[in-house]
């Protein structure tokens, strides 16, 4: 069955989603988060599209931006492969890392474009991992208050700020206490689930388990030293067997089979 085309948004703004094929980790440090938003910078600059919020969690990450020069395809095509090849070189891995397909929405309206904005930040604090928005390094949310996010240059601030007021100071705090309001905004039909084992947590027991060997490789291990570990990482407590396969990048029954 062929798939649906995108619908194109009348204003040139979309919030994107981009999870990790079979829910796998796509971010396993901050080396990795400082390279994809690098990388996100080199083709904002080469597309001139316009970003107005972010955030990277572990297995997905959410992207608030206008189209530039070409379309939202072609350009979230170059930013995955660039990706794909310093992930790959890094872990001497193969295969597939992102879902096939990237989640797109329009976003026409300023009511919406709001809720998108919040959306994506509240992201970590429903996910269970932070207690405040602004806790949350790797999102667009610190500048927003008047902090400083890397890279610089990557986010444009004033295109939301500027509805809430022409005073800077007084744009930001209105900003802020609709950014922190508590809400039950699910963009993309993607609910959060909060888990009873963090994903943060879960990756310290796991490498505990592994030690030396990276994350990324365990999959890439002979049948039976892959099995005997996976055998450890199952009685981690809080840890899901639907958790662990996602961040391993490996199938969920294959996990419970072990």
């Amino acid at each position: 069955m062929p798939r649906e085309a995108r619908q194109i948004s009348k204003t040139g703004v979309y919030h994107v989603m981009w999870r990790g094929s079979a829910g796998q980790d796509i971010f396993h440090d901050d080396v990795d988060r400082i390279k994809y938003l690098e990388i996100l910078l080199k083709y904002k600059d080469n597309t001139n599209i316009e970003i107005y919020g972010w955030c990277l969690m572990s297995n997905h990450v959410h992207i608030l931006l206008r189209e530039g020069d070409e379309t939202l395809s072609a350009t979230m095509k170059r930013i995955g492969i660039s990706y794909v090849a310093y992930y790959n070189w890094k872990y001497q891995v193969r295969g597939h890392l992102f879902q096939d397909r990237f989640k797109s929405e329009n976003v026409e309206t300023i009511s919406y474009l709001m809720t998108v904005v919040r959306y994506i930040h509240q992201n970590p604090v429903k996910a269970g991992l932070i207690d405040e928005v602004a806790n949350w390094k790797w999102s667009s949310c610190d500048e927003y208050y008047g902090g400083r996010v890397y890279p610089r240059g990557l986010l444009n601030d004033d295109f939301i700020l500027k509805y809430f007021s022409d005073n800077q100071e007084i744009s930001r705090n209105h900003f802020r206490e609709f950014n922190e309001r508590p809400n039950q905004d699910a963009c993309l039909d993607e609910p959060i689930y909060k888990r009873r084992c963090s994903d943060e947590e879960a990756r310290i027991e796991i490498q505990k388990i592994l030690r030396e060997i990276p994350i990324p490789q365990l999959k890439t291990l002979p049948r039976e030293s892959r099995n005997e570990l996976l055998r450890e990482i199952k009685q981690i407590d809080g840890l899901s067997l639907r958790q662990a396969a996602r961040i391993l990048g490996v199938s969920a029954s294959l996990v419970s089979k072990v």
